[in-house]
């Protein structure tokens, strides 16, 4: 037996790292079951701890020796079988990032810019510059972030492949630097560091709403520390050398770039340099990403085709977050303009007009675009400072359009796809490609809406996905990450803001809008989902008490209530949310979305927010009971019972809800805030409401994800898949039908006329991949534990299911016989797992494959 997988703080051999006391993290290879291990830790060839033989078959364990700066740490990790015997050795490692920000950091903070140039979408880059000479070492290390995105090269040649850096935070309390293994890249003697930096979010525009840019600082700044062996030997400082006469004359991340080779030598300055400015921005805010990085994925190469207007576009086939890079041969001056689309019009032509903002105002336009203007002979380019949510690419050129190799490059952050999924219905297994590819399309630092128009990191997408997107891919790094962000935004009356980090300006309707129920909720929805998936409860420490001050908050707001119940004698009211601004379900269909929102405003909406009250004070009851605070678990479990007590007391009558809407059936039985006598009430009258409507949904944005699976867990499997496999909006097979390759954010984005509106990558509907995975094949993980529990139906032949989980691998797979259906099932090593299959006994298997037939 050995030990695979390893990871350190959920990461593969981290480089910079400030978690002081790392989880580490292990799957078991061969063999049955671990009973025990052994862990060895080494710097620089002295051992520093030892963990000991433990009997235990826990797959996890902190590491506990002291660590300091820059420390490298080599584990060697030993397993024992159920026989007792030690496999082999496998060894890992990790390395500090700088612990003590006020003694580590030399370098200076410098500002390429003699003085800041405050024009949005039309600031060149900077391109910065110093040598240094270096006598024989071992090691080189590169500690670097910036005011802005950087690009960095040593000797000629790019430090790492991530782009897009140091990504996206509420930098003016957590600015993420990386830490850079450049050994390779150092020789002795003579050497050249040169960076290269952009606007980005720090102060360019992302998204329609900022503008005017310069949301964290008007500057564009950078900091650097090469150190060999532990030694300073080249640092930010005033010797260092700036010029903005470089090829990038203008770039913003939504905007794109404008180019021209002709400048310096194609890729960088080469004149006008001069000196830095010294800017005191101090080095408190700065923290290692603990989080993967953002790079380049798959390529595409697309197919040629001429619209009806005669445009020249590229189909590369996916829609995706990305840029495009391209190879030519052309004369001095030269143009070549490319703009990037996700779709074609009703009349087949090129459009971007899609996912702009209603007013179509030039300032908040998402342009796309990039102006190139080329050098004599070869040309070579992709961007460093923009990325795009793009399928389609028009291009004008000033030569053939055939001679230009095109690129289209996916950009997200690497995250690995755990889970797969398959069916005997082509249109299913579309659909869950699109939903793992709007993932890759909004996770590029942290989980934002949609690649395009906003680009913002909303909490309720976050909150409806998380529980399907912890299957998918391993986004454990990228959700922590986002949510150190949430906690920073938090205001200091408890309320959870709309987006995180901030991406605009706070005006009036931000401020109203932030503390939104089921949105807000993300702050302690995602951490329950992390901790139960990855049985890990660090998560729910690090936000617990930003969790706590929300639930706390929304208590608080409910002993407020709207004039026409503030003298009402009841001893409910005070559980009921009946004030604050609340985005409701959002976007049903038959329902206009804008006019349901200003009369909750006008009149008060209280079944959604009290809902949601209820099931935040259940999971954080939940929560400290896992931490070990009983005196909170307690206050907490019996607080959601007092407020699902009043739930019930005002919107369930006589045992029985009253709407119209499907969403007010789902979201009681999915929060668990009524009966189990009126939830099977409740889900009967949704069955029934499905079929009526011609086995369409008409939930929205909050219980569709629950939907299917409200409709399963009672019984209703039948109108569950009837549901799925319905290709007339509103439904997900609509989108699949009429050729989306992602998730979209409305259930009808490209309408039967052709006719097309809104983003085409929003990944929170995709969230019905979540039920194929656990329904369907029926794979559940729960705090360490493997629940096995198909549902199958003849109505798509097969389904097979695979999860690369925390635990090892496991697989589901039922296929409808013609005397019943055949089970194959596969739990990994040191596992067990519940399985029940229909018509069966529940079972406890362990480690192996096995085959059942009912």
């Amino acid at each position: 037996m050995k030990a695979t997988n390893i990871k350190i703080e959920h990461l593969n051999n981290p480089i910079g790292i400030d978690i002081k006391k790392p989880l580490i993290t292990w799957v078991c290879e061969g063999g049955e079951s671990q009973t025990a291990y052994e862990i060895k830790a080494f710097s620089e060839g002295i051992e520093i701890w030892n963990s000991g033989r433990q009997s235990s078959d826990s797959m996890q364990v902190r590491f506990l020796g002291e660590l300091s700066s820059r420390q490298r740490v080599e584990l060697e990790i030993v397993l024992y079988d159920e026989k007792g015997a030690a496999g082999d050795v496998s060894k890992a490692f990790f390395e500090m990032g700088l612990l003590d920000s006020n003694k580590d950091w030399l370098a200076k903070w410098i500002n390429p810019e003699t003085e800041n140039l405050l024009e949005v979408n039309k600031r060149p880059a900077s391109y910065l510059k110093k040598s240094f000479n270096i006598s024989e070492f071992n090691k080189a290390r590169l500690y670097i972030t910036a005011h802005g995105l950087y690009t960095a090269f040593i000797n000629g040649q790019k430090v790492s492949d991530q782009v897009l850096a140091p990504g996206t935070s509420e930098y003016s309390m957590r600015l993420e630097y990386q830490t850079i293994d450049v050994t390779g890249l150092v020789h002795e003697g003579d050497n050249e560091m040169c960076v290269i930096l952009g606007d980005g979010w720090y102060r360019g525009k992302s998204g329609m709403n900022n503008t005017e840019g310069n949301l964290y600082g008007s500057d564009i700044s950078l900091l650097a520390q090469l150190e060999a062996d532990g030694k300073c030997i080249c640092i930010t400082d005033e010797t260092w050398q700036a010029s903005q006469m470089g090829p990038i004359r203008a770039n913003g991340l939504d905007f794109g770039e404008r180019v021209d080779a002709r400048i310096g030598d194609g890729s960088f300055a080469s004149k006008d340099y001069h000196p830095v400015k010294i800017e005191n921005f101090g080095y408190d805010n700065l923290v290692c990403s603990n989080n993967v990085p953002i790079r380049e994925k798959e390529n595409f190469k697309g197919k040629l085709i001429t619209t009806p207007k005669g445009e020249k576009v590229i189909d590369f086939g996916q829609n995706i977050a990305g840029y495009t890079s391209f190879k030519c041969v052309a004369g001095a001056g030269a143009k070549i303009r490319l703009i990037h689309g996700e779709t074609l019009d009703k009349d087949g032509n090129f459009t971007i007009d899609n996912f702009q903002h209603e007013s179509m105002d030039p300032a908040k336009m998402v342009y796309q675009e990039t102006e190139y203007i080329c050098k004599e002979g070869e040309n070579v380019y992709k961007p460093l400072f923009a990325i795009f949510g793009f399928q389609y690419m028009l291009v004008e050129s000033d030569i053939p359009v055939e001679d230009i190799d095109f690129t289209a490059i996916a950009v997200y952050s690497d995250m690995e796809v755990t889970g797969t999924f398959e069916c005997g219905n082509s249109d299913v297994n579309q659909l869950f490609k699109n939903s793992i590819w709007s993932m890759k399309g909004n996770f590029a630092d942290i989980p934002t809406d949609c690649p395009t128009r906003e680009r913002q990191g909303w909490t309720g997408d976050a909150a409806a996905f998380a529980p399907t997107g912890v299957y998918l891919m391993d986004c454990y790094p990228v959700l922590r990450k986002w949510l150190n962000e949430v906690r920073c935004e938090q205001m200091p009356d408890g309320r959870i803001p709309g987006v995180a980090p901030k991406s605009e300006f706070p005006g009036k309707f931000k401020l109203l809008s932030d503390g939104s129920a089921g949105w807000a909720d993300a702050i302690g929805i995602v951490p329950s989902t992390l901790a139960s998936v990855y049985n890990c409860t660090d998560i729910l420490d690090e936000n617990y008490e930003a969790f706590k001050k929300w639930v706390d908050f929304t208590a608080d707001r409910a002993t407020k209530s709207r004039l026409k119940a503030k003298f009402k004698s009841d001893k409910h009211k005070k559980y009921i949310v009946d004030t604050g601004f609340h985005w409701g379900e959002w976007l049903e269909p038959g329902v206009d979305s804008k006019a349901a929102l200003t009369e909750a405003l006008m009149k008060g909406a209280p079944e959604v927010p009290t809902a949601y009250y209820a099931y935040s004070s259940t999971l954080l009851g939940k929560a400290a009971q896992k931490l070990g605070k009983k005196d909170d678990a307690s206050y907490y479990s019996e607080l959601a019972e007092n407020v699902k007590e009043a739930y019930r007391a005002y919107f369930v009558k006589k045992g029985k809800i009253v709407s119209d809407r499907q969403a007010s059936y789902v979201r009681p039985i999915a929060l668990d805030v009524i009966s189990q006598e009126e939830k099977k009430e409740a889900a009967a009258t949704l069955n029934q409401m499905v079929i009526d409507n011609g086995y369409h949904l008409n939930t929205g944005f909050l219980s569709t994800p629950y939907l299917c699976h409200v409709l399963t867990e009672y019984g209703y499997v039948d109108t569950a898949y009837k549901l799925l496999l319905q290709d007339t909006a509103p439904s997900w097979l609509y989108a699949v039908q009429k050729g989306a390759t992602t998730i979209w954010e409305t259930w009808d984005g490209k309408r039967e006329d052709g006719s097309v509106h809104d983003s085409l990558n929003h990944y929170s509907y995709g969230a019905i991949s979540g039920w194929l995975f656990k329904d369907v094949a029926g794979i559940n993980l729960e705090y360490g534990k493997i629940i096995i529990e198909p549902h199958p139906d003849k109505s798509i032949g097969y389904a097979a299911a695979t999860y690369n989980s925390p635990l090892g691998m496991i697989k589901s797979s039922w296929k409808a016989e013609d005397d019943g259906y055949s089970y194959e099932i596969e739990i990994p090593v040191n596992t067990t797992a519940t399985v029940k299959l229909p018509g069966q006994e529940e079972k406890t298997l362990t480690a192996g494959r096995y085959c059942f037939k009912n």
